[in-house]
């Protein structure tokens, strides 16, 4: 495989560009670093029409603010490649990365591949996903403040949500979809707020031009103006395990480990986003993207005054 600027190695290679990857990359191109971002062109928000919650950016389709990020990025020199990695080796005291691009070497690598979200199989829930179907409350609540919001469980965790979006709307509908029921006390609390609790199998959700119109559950169909449901989150870690990075596991799956500058348990590698934080959305992820910066040259600036040569 082509090696990608083989005579000059790259102090920190990107992989992700999303905006905990962008991020990154303008903290450490600003630094006068010499960074790489790979970028497969899939972003986790990309169904979504706008963005809500980013200050000075609320209502921005997502994708702007990527093209808006990649602009940036490369006026500070970083080197944007399309296409995604497949392997990592820690070698000579960096790492190797080989991508459907070539193969990088760099004396760092950051990790910001992002996660999947695996929808309950239900028709019609992934045709509407990140428009009439989402998943955050705090990305979604006010534009669907006062609708009649249906929640599909995929958990018993589920009731928390429904709790939750009862804060934006007393229209609130429960569906425990014979996976999310209640215990008598959830019951209870759900009933006391006014949410209301709709027994039974979800079949599909109804879509009347290219709108939620409602849920069909047992035969009958439940209107609702808008879902909320919460999907099984799958990191795209694929590339930190292979390295051998440890992880924990935990109430959602298992992450990689990482310490509070976003360093793996692997030398010279580092994580950040949606891949090791689930809770990393587009505000979250741009402040950590900037954080992480900062430690990676940190902790090049020491490597540099170790390979310093002395004073004759």
């Amino acid at each position: 495989m082509e090696i990608i600027a083989e005579t000059d190695r790259a102090d920190v290679v990107i992989i992700g560009g999303g905006p905990a990857g962008l991020s990154a990359a303008l903290s450490l191109g600003r630094a006068r670093r010499r960074v790489v971002v790979v970028d497969g062109g899939r972003p986790r928000n990309a169904p979504a029409p706008h963005m809500h919650g980013v200050l000075g950016h609320d209502g921005l389709p997502p994708l702007e603010l990527l093209e808006k990020g990649r602009r940036e990025v490369v006026g500070y020199g970083v080197r944007i490649v399309p296409g995604t990695a497949t392997l990592a080796r820690v070698v000579d005291g960096g790492v190797e990365i080989d991508t459907t691009a070539g193969t990088l070497r760099a004396r760092r690598l950051v990790v910001a591949t992002g996660l999947a979200d695996e929808l309950p199989d239900n028709p019609g829930l992934r045709e509407q996903w990140g428009r009439g179907a989402v998943v955050c409350p705090y990305c979604d609540g006010w534009e669907h403040r006062d609708d009649v919001i249906g929640v599909i469980a995929t958990s018993p965790e589920s009731v928390r949500q429904a709790q939750l979006l009862r804060q934006w709307s007393d229209r609130v509908v429960y569906f425990p979809n014979a996976i999310g029921e209640p215990d008598p006390e959830a019951a209870d609390a759900l009933v006391r707020r006014g949410i209301r609790i709709e027994h039974g199998t979800v079949a599909a959700v109804q879509i009347v031009e290219d709108e939620v119109t409602g849920v069909e559950v047992d035969g009958h169909t439940v209107p609702v103006d808008v879902i909320f449901t919460g999907p099984t989150l799958r990191p795209n870690d694929a590339l930190l395990r292979s390295l051998g990075a440890t992880s924990s596991d935990g109430p959602n799956g298992s992450w990689v480990d990482i310490d509070a500058d976003g360093r793996t348990s692997v030398p010279g590698v580092w994580a950040v986003g949606n891949v090791v934080d689930l809770r990393a959305n587009v505000s979250v992820s741009l402040g950590l993207g900037a954080l992480i910066a900062g430690a990676v040259n940190a902790d090049l600036v020491l490597a540099d005054i170790a390979a310093a040569p002395a004073v004759q």
